[in-house]
């Protein structure tokens, strides 16, 4: 055989080796320099991008329902989807672990998550377990799936798949729609329907008046987002906030107090807040209020700002806030692609 036609079929050799080696989880016996992923370069976002998040390298990562998941690094935008070793192209979630690796999970019936760790993508198959802990490095990820009451909790070598309890008095299926980690590190779930639950490592507490509960007709909201503002209280996607009650300072039995807080928006109602989709508190302790097509309000802790965010003078469909890095706003949208805040207003982001 010529040197020329063994060179051929040895490099044929690696190249399948590393490409089929890349979408399965349990081998590992290719080292990691070997088998870069490098994802497809475009020139744009998608229109559709659900999730937006800064990674400790100062990369953005905008998910999307539909065409995966974008990695900008302030030159260059990256597209990956399922053929580069994505689970699903739909990414409902997106966190970081302590040694930099990004995870993605989003709707799918196998209870899978997929990991990034700079180079190529490992899928992680969730155990189901009643393994309910809270350790302080553990990542929570949501487990998209309608009304199943599951979490992912992974403590970096095992992926769970936890099923919360249902409110008590209340057997309603419900599903999970926001994580959050308050300051004290307890984690907080918000559901729909039945309102929102806080796990602080022992036991459940579960809150479920009627602002946070929707069981009427035609679907519902659902509490799709969950803020600590400066003074320790909390919002569930209502013009209302509620202080919270540790075991030791806990008044009655119940661990939480209810306050209407917003205020009047117009004149006339609330009815703009009552069901926002994502709010974030900025770094000057404002909180920012993302409504479906209502644009974006601010609340100082005493008036209300409007800001409208449109395409050709037609109100956007909005879906998600983020706060990056350095402090600055951004808005994930159904239709539209990312909008940024430019200190005025939320303008169209084009990398």
């Amino acid at each position: 055989m010529k040197p020329t036609t063994l060179l051929f079929f040895s490099m044929l050799s690696i190249l399948t080796s590393c490409n089929g080696q890349n979408f399965n989880s349990k081998n590992h016996s290719v080292p990691l320099e070997e088998i870069i992923v490098k994802g497809d370069t475009v020139k744009e976002l998608g229109s559709n991008i659900m999730v937006i998040y800064q990674d400790k390298k100062n990369n953005y990562w905008f998910g999307s329902w539909k065409t995966g998941v974008y990695r900008y690094d302030g030159i260059n935008l990256i597209n990956y989807t399922t053929k580069h070793g994505l689970f699903t192209d739909r990414v409902d979630d997106i966190k970081e672990d302590q040694s930099g690796n990004i995870y993605f999970s989003g709707m799918n019936p196998n209870a899978t998550i997929t990991k990034f760790d700079g180079k190529s993508f490992t899928n992680i198959r969730a155990i189901p377990s009643n393994e309910w802990k809270l350790e302080a490095n553990d990542l929570w990820l949501l487990n998209p799936h309608r009304t199943i009451q599951k979490v992912y909790r992974f403590d970096g070598n095992t992926l769970y798949e936890l099923t919360l309890p249902n409110p008590p008095k209340l057997n309603n299926p419900f599903d999970v729609y926001s994580i959050y980690k308050d300051r004290k590190g307890n984690i907080w779930f918000g559901t729909n329907p039945v309102g929102v639950c806080r796990f602080d490592g022992k036991s459940f507490e579960w809150i479920t008046e009627e602002d946070v509960t929707e069981f009427r007709e035609g679907g519902s909201n659902g509490v799709r987002s969950i803020t600590e503002d400066k003074d320790g209280d909390f919002w569930f996607n209502t013009e209302n906030r509620y202080s919270i009650y540790d075991s030791n300072t806990l008044k009655s039995n119940q661990f939480y107090t209810r306050h209407e807080s917003i205020g009047i928006l117009d004149g006339k109602n609330t009815s703009g807040l009552n069901e926002y989709l994502s709010t974030v508190r900025d770094n000057e302790n404002n909180l920012w209020f993302v409504t479906y097509l209502d644009g974006v309000w601010k609340y100082d802790g005493t008036k209300i700002t409007h800001y409208q965010v449109q395409e050709q003078s037609t109100n956007i469909k909005l879906f998600s806030i983020y706060k990056d890095n350095k402090g600055e706003l951004w808005l994930g949208t159904h239709e539209n692609g990312v909008y940024k805040f430019n200190g005025n207003t939320f303008e169209k982001f084009k990398p």
